[in-house]
């Protein structure tokens, strides 16, 4: 995406900006648009869902429908991680388990 320079005109005590017409084609944006503000700028988008979401059977059925290939998860059962014995480390065992950062202080010489 390039980024375009808008000027910002003036309308009553508002202020505006005209979009391109290949860009509001582009993004199906008609009579209104919608304004979020972000923390990074401004996004203009078009009214409805921001995202269209599946429900659950969608998306079964849209996961059926990918035909994925999953033969090479059977390359890691070689690994023997599934044999090894799981027992979970309480937080503080977790805690001093985790190498510790030696601050050491400089002494400045004084005159």
């Amino acid at each position: 995406m390039a980024s375009v320079e808008l000027k910002v005109a003036r309308i009553g005590n508002s202020r505006g900006v005209r979009l391109p017409a290949a860009a509001l084609r582009r993004y199906g944006i008609g009579a209104a648009v919608v304004m979020e503000e972000r923390s990074d700028g401004i996004l203009l988008r078009r009214p409805g869902p921001a995202v269209e979401k599946l429900s659950w059977e969608e998306t079964a059925h849209a996961m059926a429908d990918a035909a994925e290939d999953w033969r090479d998860l059977e390359l890691t059962e070689a690994d023997g991680l599934g044999e090894l014995p799981w027992q979970p480390v309480s937080p503080r065992a977790a805690a001093a388990a985790r190498p510790t950062k030696k601050v050491t202080r400089r002494r400045r010489d004084r005159p």
